[in-house]
């Protein structure tokens, strides 16, 4: 027998998620038999397919925004659902002002969700079959010539050198040294790097977290969580576990793993606290390095190149892709290299390069 107060607690947690369906005013809760469902199927989403916390978050507010729809207009029970009401749930997100990419979310929420709820036997059948929604617009990443690529690593290995890892992030356990070096005092002054050794800790940090990203093209959720042991010396490889906890090995090169020893020889001990653990990258307190902070180093790394159309981690990984389909690199490999499920989504990289290609094809042939 179900317990009231569990069943109101639900349907209040999960009203909270609503985004953009029901009627106008407070979100009403939403009945005991879809809220029920959707703890059911965030507990399936985290532990059974092991998604992000991120993608939990967002099917789980795209299905709560489909069933508060499906309460305002009537229906009380998982099997209330039909075609039509996916229709129209849709087409008012549409009539919202939403864009392609966010209705194509929606859309495949909502059939994740009832595909869920018809395997656990929630629903005779599943209406979201014939659903159809609209192409997601895909948008070409911004990509870094191999030149500022360049740029980007020398100065943080310039801020390595100095010692010291330049900008306030380094308090908070950021801190890129892509920025312009500081000067190591003259004088009386010691040199930086006797001055204040964790700056200059965080210095080798930067620098090898920058040297792997672009060398392997991993994620920076995959690279804050890799550990020591994760690193095969010899191979020149990582042992990566990527979305859906899938193992991939991924290598990567010489100057990485020349940043990475450095790192590991004389930054980390620095960093390193009682309970630091395995963890590869270290935080300015001694703990495992979070993606926040992780982000915060690539961020002022790249405003250091004044490329404003460049942000965050995900540049790095776009970067890596596309310079090595330039320089021939097999498609399906680089699909295995960046974790793709889908050929489809690595094929994105080599339109850039086409259009890399046609750049500077009209830039540079006479009859262009």
């Amino acid at each position: 027998m179900s317990d009231p107060a569990a069943s109101r607690s639900r349907s209040s947690r999960f009203g909270a998620l609503q985004e953009g369906g029901g009627k106008a005013g407070a979100a009403a809760p939403l009945p005991v038999e879809f809220a029920a469902a959707l703890e059911g199927f965030s507990r399936h989403l985290e532990f059974e397919k092991a998604r992000s916390a991120h993608t939990v978050r967002a099917y789980t507010g795209d299905a709560a925004s489909l069933l508060a729809y499906c309460a305002g207009h009537g229906a009380t029970r998982l099997a209330d659902i039909d075609l039509s009401l996916l229709r129209l749930w849709l087409g008012g997100q549409q009539a919202a002002g939403k864009s392609r990419s966010t209705l194509s979310r929606h859309a495949a929420s909502a059939r994740t969700f009832l595909a869920w709820a018809k395997r656990e036997e929630l629903v005779p059948q599943d209406p979201s079959l014939r659903l159809q929604s609209p192409r997601p617009e895909k948008s070409l990443p911004h990509v870094l010539q191999q030149g500022q690529m360049q740029r980007l690593l020398d100065g943080a290995s310039a801020g390595r050198d100095t010692g010291r890892a330049t900008g306030p992030a380094a308090s908070r356990g950021g801190g890129t040294g892509a920025a312009s070096p500081v000067p190591e005092p003259t004088g009386a002054s010691a040199p930086a790097r006797e001055a204040d050794p964790r700056e200059a800790a965080l210095a080798d940090r930067d620098l090898a977290l920058l040297e792997l990203l672009y060398a392997s093209g991993i994620r920076v959720g995959e690279l804050v969580a890799l550990d020591i042991d994760d690193v095969d010396h010899d191979r020149r490889t990582l042992r990566v576990v990527g979305k859906g906890n899938k193992e991939r090995t991924v290598p990567f090169g010489q100057p990485a793993l020349n940043a990475l020893n450095d790192w590991l020889r004389r930054g980390r001990p620095l960093l390193a606290a009682r309970g630091s653990g395995p963890a590869l990258f270290l935080g300015v307190r001694g703990g495992r390095l979070g993606q926040r902070q992780a982000r915060e180093v690539v961020s002022r790394a790249l405003e250091g190149l004044g490329d404003t159309a460049a942000r965050g981690p995900h540049a790095l990984r776009h970067t890596a892709a596309t310079h090595l389909l330039d320089a021939g690199a097999d498609l399906r490999a680089v699909q295995e290299l960046l974790g793709h499920s889908s050929l489809a989504t690595t094929q994105l990289y080599t339109h850039v390069s086409v259009e890399r290609l046609r750049a500077s094809y009209q830039q540079a042939h006479p009859r262009a």
